[in-house]
């Protein structure tokens, strides 16, 4: 299991000891718990549609299993039983069988969806909710998987490294606001309110090539970018990287950043670990992107499989 850097547990409120301005209620009111997915819905499906040319599908989602890279100290195992069946017990006269499965680890393993309840800021989550309010120790009353909505919208690809003029960017190499601008223009694929936008550096291609490089570091979103996006009225942000931002940060005293203000103080979901190369090969830059979250009660991330449809 590769081991990402430990970084400092405390999240700093921002640089230079200020205090950062209160970001709640969010502006979809104050008992709001959807945040960007208030958006999804009938116009967003139709759009996505539209985008529909070809009909070739794309699986984002890598696999995931004990050697999949992991945040620490996150796990997972799979364990395969046979249950009540050894020395020939079978069930009825016509003997059938089964294999059952037990997962033991946790969610945000590979491929997942970070949900609202999963970044804080100094304990205070979206909408100024803290743990108290809706964390308990066998899930969350609020923020859950269960209550988000079928996800269907247009999705947009952002080849960065092809952009940035690479086949692969290297750690540390953050998406400007000015990066991200350079690169829909190149494209021609200017990023719309209610986008799930993902941005493809080539960092899946060193997941089986170098692990351990995979998971020391990352090119990513960098604060400028993060915040254009919320002016873009996104509905998530995603990447074929581990944490969607960049690792090293920009800051080195201000840590997952990006996380803060995408999720935490703008409702915006962000997705991790998608498996961008097809599309990115097939310089497939707009899409139809759809996702069913396992309706798991309580949890506020999800291991995923996304499909994009063009």
């Amino acid at each position: 299991m590769i081991r990402y850097p430990i970084l400092s547990l405390v999240l700093l409120m921002c640089s230079a000891g200020q205090a950062e301005e209160k970001w709640w209620p969010s502006k979809w009111g104050a008992e709001d718990t959807l945040g960007s997915f208030n958006m999804l819905g009938t116009e967003l499906t139709l759009k996505a549609a539209g985008f529909i040319k070809i009909g070739k599908t794309y699986r984002l989602g890598i696999e995931t299993n004990k050697d999949t890279p992991a945040f620490p100290p996150r796990t997972f195992n799979v364990h395969i039983l046979f249950p009540n069946q050894y020395d020939d017990v079978a069930y009825g006269d016509n003997k059938f069988n089964y294999l059952d499965d037990i997962i033991s680890g946790w969610i945000g393993v590979g491929s997942q969806l970070d949900g609202l309840g999963h970044a804080a800021t100094a304990g205070v989550f979206y909408n100024g909710l803290r743990a108290k309010d809706f964390a308990k120790a066998d899930g969350v009353t609020k923020f859950g998987m269960e209550d988000l909505p079928p996800i269907v919208s247009p999705g947009i690809l952002l080849n960065m490294a092809a952009c940035m003029g690479k086949n692969l960017l290297p750690e540390g190499t953050a998406y400007t606001r000015e990066d991200i601008i350079a690169c829909e223009e190149k494209q021609a694929t200017p990023i719309e309110k209610g986008d799930v936008v993902l941005f493809h550096s080539g960092w899946m291609d060193i997941l089986d090539s170098d692990p351990e490089r995979f998971g020391k570091g990352e090119p990513g979103v960098g604060i400028t970018g993060a915040k254009y996006l919320v002016e873009k009225e996104v509905l998530a942000v995603g990447a074929d990287t581990w944490g969607v931002e960049v690792i090293p940060a920009e800051n080195k005293n201000i840590l997952y950043r990006v996380h803060q203000i995408l999720i935490n103080f703008n409702g915006i979901y962000l997705l991790e670990n998608m498996d961008t190369r097809e599309l990115a090969k097939d310089k497939a830059y707009r899409f139809m992107f759809v996702l069913g979250p396992a309706r798991m009660t309580g949890t506020v991330q999800m291991i995923i499989n996304p499909i994009a449809i063009r």
